[in-house]
């Protein structure tokens, strides 16, 4: 019992840490500004297959460097078949960042980037392809905030992802 009740605090405490790790943020396309994506595309609809918009699309041209929002840690690279080549980092507040539409692929599984850091380069690759290169950028909570729920479509699914145009607006 007593060994259960040590894994559950130190399960805690490690949750609990990834709260307070600082968390600097950048528009994730080098150069980019707030002009180079729409603010209402977060949760726009209809979309495709997946009904409703659960990012931002960052127009630039191919090629032009995809850059890490924060500090984390990148816990997938590889290709899916609606965001083509795609990167996940997880960073603070156990947030997920998720990186699509890439041309190429320029990190690694397990490797620590910092804000700023060379992850991968714009493209058109998944469902994107023939469509304005640009990167889809969004972010999802491990740990979902049920007061984001609304009568939208799909508004359930609000808790568990965070609007990238707000989380960006402060950014640089």
């Amino acid at each position: 019992m007593l060994k259960v009740k040590k894994s559950v605090l130190l399960l805690l405490l490690l949750l609990g840490a990834g709260f307070f790790i600082p968390e600097p943020v950048k528009i994730p396309v080098k150069g980019a500004s707030k002009a180079d994506w729409h603010p209402q595309s977060f949760w726009y609809e209809p979309w495709g297959l997946s009904g409703v918009h659960k990012g931002i699309d960052i127009f630039a041209e191919t090629g032009r460097a995809v850059i890490s929002s924060t500090n984390g840690i990148v816990l997938y690279t590889g290709t899916v078949s609606r965001g083509g080549n795609v990167v996940v980092v997880l960073g603070p507040k156990w947030r997920f960042h998720y990186f699509a539409h890439l041309s190429s692929i320029e990190t690694a599984p397990l490797r620590f980037v910092g804000v700023g850091d060379l992850i991968g380069k714009v493209g058109d690759s998944g469902n994107a392809k023939g469509k304005a290169p640009h990167l889809h950028y969004s972010i999802l909570r491990l740990l979902p905030v049920p007061w984001a729920i609304d009568g939208a479509t799909q508004g359930y699914k609000k808790a568990f992802f965070v609007d990238p145009h707000t989380y960006l607006s402060g950014a640089d």
